[in-house]
């Protein structure tokens, strides 16, 4: 079983930044897969970012945070990331950290970890 812990959420400005981050326990760390996706009020959870076991290799975007957003690793920290610039009040949700076996992907009901999610609140 694997527990994963997000924070880093808070009330910012548009246009500013906040790092999220989320502490995995419970099995290596390297082998797992790690995403982000979020969840706004009335809406399906979505898609942010997946990275790779590695963290060197593949990085997956949705559109909507592509250039914005960056998701990065520490294997020696059991921590992924979750760097958030520029932020729109569109990107207020709720932020859930993700984790899965296998290759990085953007659909949902792959992933089989979840942690509870954190607040991001982006006021205009």
């Amino acid at each position: 079983q694997v527990q994963l812990v997000e924070s880093g959420g808070g009330l910012v400005q548009a246009g500013g930044s906040l790092r999220l981050s989320c502490a995995a326990s419970g099995r290596t760390f390297s082998s797992l897969t790690m995403g982000w996706f979020r969840q706004a009020p009335g809406t399906e959870r979505e898609f942010v970012a997946a990275i790779s076991r590695t963290g060197s290799g593949m990085r997956y975007y949705a559109d909507s945070v592509k250039g914005r957003f960056t998701i990065s690793r520490d294997n020696a920290q059991n921590t992924v990331y979750l760097q958030m610039n520029s932020l729109i009040p569109e990107d207020t949700a709720v932020y859930y950290c993700a984790a899965r076996l296998f290759v990085p992907t953007m659909r949902r009901n792959e992933y089989d970890y979840w942690g509870q999610g954190t607040q991001v609140t982006v006021s205009s």
